[in-house]
């Protein structure tokens, strides 16, 4: 199976915990599930057919065999088989069988229990999906639980798995003996490093429209403000999964001394943190930068709003001079002046028009009309 550093994208808006696929009535056929055999750090043939228990037994059988499962869509079912055949906690299988959860790093005896998630960006909507997985991790024995059902690039999860049966090896996270002679932290190392790098195309999606914006912004673009407040979301989203995971990776650095990983891995998690927190700062800074833009813009609007106030009321002034004459002559009061002049009606017009005029002639020229 290709989880390579910018495939590992999936399909989980941030939602409420929810429960796996019901277990009353039909439930349907079950996606299958991947198990990889590695024995000296070289990936073995395993059974076609090869159960969660037979694969716990396969690592348990010596010291340099490691097994990995993945399980694309994890169901109530397999989730208890799995428990029965690690021995899991009862609180660590109620986790199991919910989604909806901020990533954390959890140990139930010799097990740990991290919850991580990958990101990919939906440049046409603009939005920011996160796929949640949960990793359990034991010696010789690592498990990758996608709470989502459907994986990369919204590609149906079952196929690629099949797609991985049919594979010889594995190009990425099983690649390289000498790092798997080291046990299921190498591959939970290949795997953060993964997503982790996943952030970037997500990051730099975010950057694109973020400059877009800005051109919006200045030309004057009415519906830029909704655009601002809509990827805003998505950052904030970006932010809180990069924050979320640089705990679940100072957890796995404070206990290197206390489960003895060597000095290799760590130097290898510690390049992961490295990226994790640049992927982060970027985050931060396209927070900040579209506050800036909304401020920028807001800013922009009250001056195109007293521009059009001046041009308002310049018209009101204009108009008001030749209604207040009107108004005037419009009395009836018998004795007004010119009132039965000849010539008080033209000059009334008259008088209308050139005050109008100058008024207009003013407003022009200190840049009102």
């Amino acid at each position: 199976m290709n989880l390579g550093r910018k495939d590992i994208a999936f399909r989980m808006r941030q939602a409420p915990r929810r429960h796996l696929r019901a277990t009353t009535g039909d439930p349907g056929p079950e996606t299958p599930f991947l198990s990889r055999y590695v024995e000296d750090g070289r990936v073995v043939a395993a059974p076609g057919d090869a159960s969660i228990a037979e694969g716990v037994r396969f690592a348990e059988a010596s010291d340099d065999h490691l097994t990995m499962i993945i399980d694309p869509a994890p169901t109530p079912r397999r989730v208890r088989e799995l428990a029965d055949a690690m021995g899991l906690h009862q609180v660590l299988v109620d986790d199991l069988l919910h989604a909806g959860q901020r990533p954390k790093l959890e140990r139930y005896g010799d097990v740990l229990f991290l919850v991580a998630r990958a990101a990919r960006y939906i440049d046409e909507l603009e939005e920011v999906e996160l796929a949640e997985f949960h990793v359990l991790l034991r010696d010789g024995v690592i498990v990758v639980l996608c709470q989502d059902g459907t994986w990369i690039d919204g590609t149906p999860a079952e196929h690629l798995v099949a797609q991985a049966a049919e594979a010889r090896d594995d190009r990425t996270l099983l690649a390289g003996p000498d790092l798997l002679r080291r046990g299921p932290e190498a591959v939970l190392y290949r795997f953060l490093d993964a997503l982790v790098d996943g952030y970037g195309p997500v990051l730099r999606g975010l950057e694109i429209d973020k400059e877009q914006i800005e051109r919006q912004v200045f030309s004057g673009d009415q519906a830029v403000a909704e655009r601002i407040y809509r990827l805003s979301q998505e950052v904030i989203d970006m932010q809180h999964a990069t924050a979320s995971l640089i705990e679940v990776l100072l957890g796995l650095r404070r206990g290197f001394g206390k489960y003895g990983v060597s000095d290799q891995m760590q130097t290898y998690l510690q390049d992961v943190s490295d990226h994790l927190e640049r992927a982060h700062s970027h985050a931060i800074e396209l927070r900040e930068s579209l506050s800036q833009i909304l401020s920028v813009n807001a800013t922009l609007v009250a001056q195109r709003q007293n521009e059009d106030m001046k041009k308002i009321s310049g018209w009101a002034a204009i108009l008001f001079a030749p209604t207040l004459i009107g108004a005037i002559y419009g009395m009836n009061f018998d004795d007004m002046p010119e009132l039965h002049w000849a010539y008080g009606y033209p000059a009334a017009v008259g008088a209308m028009v050139v005050l109008g005029a100058l008024l207009y002639v003013l407003f022009k020229w200190r840049r009102w009309m």
